[in-house]
Protein backbone atom coordinates (compact mmCIF):
# COMPACT_ATOMS: atom_id res chain seq x y z
CA UNK A 1 0.00 0.00 0.00
CA UNK A 2 1.74 3.32 -0.82
CA UNK A 3 1.46 6.25 0.49
CA UNK A 4 2.72 9.92 -0.69
CA UNK A 5 3.93 11.95 2.49
CA UNK A 6 3.50 16.06 0.97
CA UNK A 7 3.08 18.67 3.55
CA UNK A 8 -0.59 19.85 3.30
CA UNK A 9 -1.75 22.72 5.14
CA UNK A 10 -3.33 23.41 8.26
CA UNK A 11 -7.36 25.55 8.09
CA UNK A 12 -7.78 27.03 4.81
CA UNK A 13 -8.58 30.49 6.81
CA UNK A 14 -5.61 30.32 8.83
CA UNK A 15 -2.47 28.48 6.85
CA UNK A 16 -0.56 31.66 5.03
CA UNK A 17 -0.12 30.87 0.99
CA UNK A 18 3.36 29.16 0.53
CA UNK A 19 4.42 28.46 3.81
CA UNK A 20 8.14 27.54 4.34
CA UNK A 21 8.03 23.49 5.12
CA UNK A 22 8.65 22.60 8.98
CA UNK A 23 11.57 21.08 9.77
CA UNK A 24 9.71 18.58 11.23
CA UNK A 25 7.27 17.72 8.05
CA UNK A 26 8.22 14.96 5.92
CA UNK A 27 9.62 15.99 2.58
CA UNK A 28 7.87 15.19 -0.48
CA UNK A 29 10.79 13.18 -1.91
CA UNK A 30 12.17 10.95 0.28
CA UNK A 31 14.59 8.19 -1.88
CA UNK A 32 14.60 5.86 1.05
CA UNK A 33 10.70 5.68 0.49
CA UNK A 34 10.10 4.67 -2.89
CA UNK A 35 6.96 5.77 -3.78
CA UNK A 36 7.72 9.48 -3.23
CA UNK A 37 10.16 9.48 -6.46
CA UNK A 38 7.82 8.59 -8.67
CA UNK A 39 4.96 10.58 -7.12
CA UNK A 40 6.71 14.01 -5.97
CA UNK A 41 6.39 17.17 -7.70
CA UNK A 42 8.91 17.49 -10.62
CA UNK A 43 7.81 21.29 -10.81
CA UNK A 44 6.70 24.02 -8.81
CA UNK A 45 3.52 24.16 -7.04
CA UNK A 46 0.83 26.13 -8.52
CA UNK A 47 -1.74 27.64 -5.85
CA UNK A 48 -5.07 26.86 -6.56
CA UNK A 49 -7.33 29.62 -4.33
CA UNK A 50 -10.04 27.75 -2.74
CA UNK A 51 -13.61 29.24 -3.08
CA UNK A 52 -15.85 29.75 -0.55
CA UNK A 53 -17.55 26.22 -0.62
CA UNK A 54 -14.22 24.70 -0.11
CA UNK A 55 -13.21 26.89 3.02
CA UNK A 56 -16.35 26.20 4.62
CA UNK A 57 -18.45 23.62 6.72
CA UNK A 58 -19.14 22.13 8.99
CA UNK A 59 -17.46 19.21 7.78
CA UNK A 60 -18.71 17.08 10.98
CA UNK A 61 -22.35 17.68 9.64
CA UNK A 62 -21.27 15.85 6.75
CA UNK A 63 -19.89 12.92 8.24
CA UNK A 64 -22.31 10.81 10.12
CA UNK A 65 -22.76 9.95 13.22
CA UNK A 66 -19.32 9.05 15.49
CA UNK A 67 -17.68 5.69 15.46
CA UNK A 68 -15.50 5.88 18.29
CA UNK A 69 -15.63 2.16 19.42
CA UNK A 70 -14.15 -0.09 16.78
CA UNK A 71 -14.60 -2.81 18.81
CA UNK A 72 -18.80 -2.68 18.73
CA UNK A 73 -19.24 -2.51 14.84
CA UNK A 74 -20.27 -6.56 14.49
CA UNK A 75 -21.85 -9.48 16.34
CA UNK A 76 -18.33 -10.66 17.64
CA UNK A 77 -15.74 -9.90 19.21
CA UNK A 78 -12.78 -8.63 17.26
CA UNK A 79 -9.25 -10.62 18.12
CA UNK A 80 -6.68 -8.77 19.71
CA UNK A 81 -5.36 -6.45 22.30
CA UNK A 82 -8.25 -3.26 23.25
CA UNK A 83 -6.81 -0.10 23.64
CA UNK A 84 -7.94 3.26 24.47
CA UNK A 85 -6.59 6.16 22.44
CA UNK A 86 -7.38 9.78 23.88
CA UNK A 87 -5.83 13.10 23.04
CA UNK A 88 -6.44 16.60 22.18
CA UNK A 89 -6.15 18.41 19.02
CA UNK A 90 -4.49 21.89 19.23
CA UNK A 91 -3.25 24.95 17.40
CA UNK A 92 0.07 26.60 17.26
CA UNK A 93 -0.87 28.05 20.88
CA UNK A 94 -1.62 24.57 22.19
CA UNK A 95 -5.17 26.48 22.58
CA UNK A 96 -7.90 23.40 21.90
CA UNK A 97 -9.44 22.94 18.23
CA UNK A 98 -12.59 22.27 18.85
CA UNK A 99 -15.30 20.19 16.15
CA UNK A 100 -12.32 18.34 14.14
CA UNK A 101 -13.26 15.69 12.27
CA UNK A 102 -10.84 12.64 12.87
CA UNK A 103 -11.20 9.44 10.59
CA UNK A 104 -9.42 6.72 12.10
CA UNK A 105 -8.02 3.32 9.60
CA UNK A 106 -6.23 1.09 10.26
CA UNK A 107 -4.93 -2.66 10.14
CA UNK A 108 -6.22 -5.68 11.91
CA UNK A 109 -4.30 -7.00 14.94
CA UNK A 110 -2.97 -9.80 12.27
CA UNK A 111 -1.62 -6.82 10.59
CA UNK A 112 -4.14 -7.16 7.61
CA UNK A 113 -6.31 -4.30 5.94
CA UNK A 114 -10.15 -5.33 4.73
CA UNK A 115 -9.10 -4.01 1.21
CA UNK A 116 -8.79 -5.68 -1.89
CA UNK A 117 -5.55 -4.64 -2.43
CA UNK A 118 -4.65 -6.31 0.69
CA UNK A 119 -3.47 -9.90 -0.28
CA UNK A 120 -0.67 -10.83 1.91
CA UNK A 121 -1.25 -14.63 4.08
CA UNK A 122 -2.24 -13.18 6.95
CA UNK A 123 -6.14 -13.63 8.42
CA UNK A 124 -9.10 -11.32 7.93
CA UNK A 125 -11.13 -10.55 11.38
CA UNK A 126 -14.68 -10.42 10.61
CA UNK A 127 -15.44 -8.90 13.25
CA UNK A 128 -13.26 -5.47 12.85
CA UNK A 129 -13.51 -3.49 10.11
CA UNK A 130 -10.71 -0.79 11.15
CA UNK A 131 -12.51 2.44 10.58
CA UNK A 132 -13.85 5.07 12.82
CA UNK A 133 -14.58 8.35 13.36
CA UNK A 134 -14.61 10.90 16.20
CA UNK A 135 -15.16 14.67 16.97
CA UNK A 136 -13.35 16.94 19.69
CA UNK A 137 -15.53 18.57 22.18
CA UNK A 138 -15.06 22.13 23.22
CA UNK A 139 -11.53 21.30 24.98
CA UNK A 140 -10.64 19.16 21.69
CA UNK A 141 -10.47 16.09 23.10
CA UNK A 142 -11.18 12.96 21.67
CA UNK A 143 -11.29 9.23 22.62
CA UNK A 144 -11.83 5.70 20.73
CA UNK A 145 -11.45 2.44 21.59
CA UNK A 146 -9.88 -0.24 19.13
CA UNK A 147 -7.31 -3.14 18.54
CA UNK A 148 -3.43 -2.44 18.59
CA UNK A 149 -2.86 -3.02 15.08
CA UNK A 150 -0.47 -5.61 13.94
CA UNK A 151 3.39 -4.93 11.86
CA UNK A 152 2.50 -5.91 7.91
CA UNK A 153 4.97 -6.51 5.01
CA UNK A 154 5.04 -4.32 2.15
CA UNK A 155 6.69 -3.95 -0.96
CA UNK A 156 9.31 -0.92 -0.51
CA UNK A 157 12.56 -2.89 -0.20
CA UNK A 158 14.01 -6.42 0.58
CA UNK A 159 12.05 -7.96 4.06
CA UNK A 160 10.59 -4.39 4.45
CA UNK A 161 7.79 -4.29 7.54
CA UNK A 162 5.47 -1.59 8.64
CA UNK A 163 5.51 -0.65 12.53
CA UNK A 164 2.09 -0.90 14.14
CA UNK A 165 0.37 2.53 13.40
CA UNK A 166 -3.20 4.26 13.21
CA UNK A 167 -4.08 6.27 10.36
CA UNK A 168 -5.39 9.59 11.65
CA UNK A 169 -7.59 12.05 9.12
CA UNK A 170 -8.19 15.20 10.51
CA UNK A 171 -10.74 17.62 8.78
CA UNK A 172 -11.77 21.06 9.96
CA UNK A 173 -14.14 23.37 8.72
CA UNK A 174 -14.36 21.96 5.53
CA UNK A 175 -13.13 18.61 3.26
CA UNK A 176 -10.59 21.42 2.02
CA UNK A 177 -8.89 21.80 5.56
CA UNK A 178 -7.80 17.87 5.53
CA UNK A 179 -4.30 16.49 7.00
CA UNK A 180 -3.24 13.05 7.42
CA UNK A 181 -0.69 11.82 10.23
CA UNK A 182 0.13 8.27 11.44
CA UNK A 183 0.32 7.16 15.37
CA UNK A 184 2.68 4.67 16.26
CA UNK A 185 3.34 2.77 19.56
CA UNK A 186 6.09 3.49 21.83
CA UNK A 187 9.05 0.86 21.88
CA UNK A 188 8.60 -0.33 18.47
CA UNK A 189 11.95 -1.63 17.06
CA UNK A 190 10.41 -1.33 12.89
CA UNK A 191 9.93 2.37 13.48
CA UNK A 192 13.93 2.93 13.65
CA UNK A 193 14.06 0.79 10.02
CA UNK A 194 10.84 2.07 8.58
CA UNK A 195 11.10 4.69 5.84
CA UNK A 196 7.93 6.09 6.35
CA UNK A 197 8.65 7.02 9.74
CA UNK A 198 12.41 7.95 8.96
CA UNK A 199 11.22 10.40 6.43
CA UNK A 200 10.61 12.85 9.34
CA UNK A 201 13.63 13.49 11.11
CA UNK A 202 14.54 12.71 14.78
CA UNK A 203 13.52 14.24 17.67
CA UNK A 204 10.03 15.55 15.18
CA UNK A 205 9.52 11.69 14.80
CA UNK A 206 8.63 11.54 18.41
CA UNK A 207 5.80 13.47 17.82
CA UNK A 208 4.14 10.48 16.20
CA UNK A 209 4.42 8.48 18.71
CA UNK A 210 1.71 7.25 21.49
CA UNK A 211 2.08 7.65 24.83
CA UNK A 212 1.20 4.39 27.61
CA UNK A 213 -1.27 6.03 30.02
CA UNK A 214 -1.85 4.38 32.87
CA UNK A 215 -4.75 6.77 34.09
CA UNK A 216 -6.46 5.81 30.44
CA UNK A 217 -6.11 2.56 31.10
CA UNK A 218 -9.43 0.39 31.61
CA UNK A 219 -8.85 -2.45 34.51
CA UNK A 220 -9.20 -5.54 33.06
CA UNK A 221 -10.49 -3.89 29.50
CA UNK A 222 -7.88 -2.05 27.37
CA UNK A 223 -4.59 -0.55 27.72
CA UNK A 224 -4.74 3.76 27.13
CA UNK A 225 -2.64 5.48 25.28
CA UNK A 226 -2.13 9.38 24.99
CA UNK A 227 -1.77 11.06 21.45
CA UNK A 228 -2.17 14.85 21.40
CA UNK A 229 -1.98 16.45 17.73
CA UNK A 230 -0.88 19.86 17.34
CA UNK A 231 -1.86 21.51 14.05
CA UNK A 232 1.20 24.17 13.63
CA UNK A 233 3.85 26.03 15.26
CA UNK A 234 7.48 24.73 16.31
CA UNK A 235 5.39 21.46 17.83
CA UNK A 236 3.21 20.75 14.59
CA UNK A 237 2.73 17.27 14.68
CA UNK A 238 4.37 15.63 10.95
CA UNK A 239 1.66 15.14 8.59
CA UNK A 240 1.14 13.65 5.32
CA UNK A 241 -1.02 13.29 2.53
CA UNK A 242 -1.87 9.16 2.00
CA UNK A 243 -2.77 7.57 -1.94
CA UNK A 244 -3.38 4.18 -1.92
Amino acid sequence: MARTMTRTTTTADEAPPHAPEDAGQPPSLFPPYRSTVDRSPRQPLIEIPQTLTERTGPAENLMGPARADLTTQHAGVPIGQRIVVSGRVLDEQRRPVASTVMEIWQANAAGRYIHVADQWNAPIDPNFTGAGLVVTDAEGRYQYTTIRPGAYPWGNHENAWRPAHIHLSLLGPAFATRLVTQMYFPDDPLIEIDPIAGAVPEPYRQRMVARFDIATTRASFALGYLFDVVLRGHAATPFEDRHE
